[in-house]
């Protein structure tokens, strides 16, 4: 499909330049999921800066009523490119998922009739370079404190995941793929012995970044009567 931005781009390259100069009908925002849970809103006055994944969706929000013939696009630019978008989207709210870091910049485009366009202010949506880190020891005591062996809080824009760990000869014990969960000390439901086991990390961050970690895992609970001997 052809852009409307494309047919008549000299008007399009006046507004480009020239914000808030018309009578704004729409009033555009974003929405995502939080790390809490909570959905929270981005607008051009308030954009997004964290780790990806990212999804967001992407509403026009009309505040008055257009008249038939109006179309709405939304333009995805690169923040160190603004004269050509990644992505155009020909619907009034669009979803997109940001899996890579670096800046962006989104912005709505009402076309009205066949010669007018406006511009909205854009949303900036800024995807931090990746980081990924794993502690050395963990407590599965049931304290509610450092039970759970998984990467230390603050990871970033963590996109592939996988982490093993194993006992000493090498046996598999536990798998996960969500670098939010993690290893709570028991294998086939039953807590494994205090010792030193080991996490076989392999991950990429949307900036393409590889990591690859191998270490010790110090599991520090001492002995009860329910405590497994092997693995």
């Amino acid at each position: 499909m052809q852009s409307y931005f494309n047919k008549i781009s000299l008007i399009v390259v006046l507004f480009l330049f020239t914000t808030n100069v018309f009578s704004q009908s729409c009033e555009p925002y974003g929405t995502y999921i939080g790390e809490n849970g909570s959905t929270e809103t981005i607008n051009s006055a308030q954009g997004f800066s964290g780790s990806a994944p990212l999804t967001v969706d992407f509403v026009a929000n009309p505040v008055v009523d257009y008249p038939n013939g109006t179309h709405f696009e939304w333009h995805f630019f690169e923040q160190a490119n603004r004269k050509n978008a990644f992505l155009v989207r020909y619907e009034q709210n669009t979803q997109y998922t940001f899996t890579t870091a670096g800046s962006f910049q989104i912005c709505l485009y009402e076309i009205l009739g066949s010669d007018t366009i406006n511009i909205y202010d854009p949303i900036t949506v800024s995807i931090s370079e990746s980081e990924i880190v794993f502690p050395n020891a963990f407590s599965p005591n049931g304290d509610g404190i450092n039970d759970v062996y998984k990467a230390k809080k603050g990871f970033k824009s963590i996109v592939e995941f996988r982490a093993i760990i194993f006992n000493r000869w090498g046996q598999k014990l536990f798998e996960w793929t969500d670098p939010n969960e993690g290893w709570d000390g028991t294998f086939n439901g039953k807590p494994v012995a205090q010792g030193v086991y080991f996490v076989n990390v392999k991950a990429k961050g949307a900036d393409g970044r590889k990591f690859h970690i191998k270490k010790d895992v110090n599991l520090l609970r001492g002995y009860n009567e329910t405590t497994t001997q092997m693995p």
